[in-house]
């Protein structure tokens, strides 16, 4: 079983890294560039984790973060923030929204992988 990871982030170059990173420790990965987007990726693919960055236009992380964490169909999802911001108020507001975690910016591979390790439960966790 593939463990398929999501990344919203309105930088590509986040985006691409993270996907690089991913893929490097043998996971799926898709992605969306805001929380609009991310809705319908959701829907359609079902990931096992989601990494969402806080600071997005339309659609922030944590309005996205909600609206996940509050569909039947969603809500188990485990979803951890990504952010520059790593005050203690980010940390307590990404609670409220719903996520498990807060990943300050610039990430490693090693931040993104113990977090999947953290949530996904799996006998096949890759091992970056």
């Amino acid at each position: 079983m593939t463990i398929k990871i999501m990344v919203i982030d309105d930088s590509s170059t986040i985006r691409k890294t993270a996907e690089t990173l991913l893929k490097r420790a043998g996971f799926e990965v898709i992605t969306a560039a805001d929380g609009f987007e991310a809705m319908s990726v959701v829907a359609d693919q079902h990931p096992d984790i989601i990494f969402i960055d806080i600071m997005m236009p339309r659609l922030d992380g944590y309005q996205t973060c909600a609206l996940i964490k509050n569909n039947k169909q969603f809500g188990s999802i485990p979803i951890v923030m990504l952010s520059s911001k790593d005050g203690l108020f980010d940390r307590a507001r990404g609670k409220l929204a719903g996520s498990e975690q807060h990943i300050h910016k610039p990430f490693t591979q090693d931040d993104l992988v113990s977090a999947i390790n953290k949530y996904v439960a799996t006998d096949e966790v890759a091992n970056a």
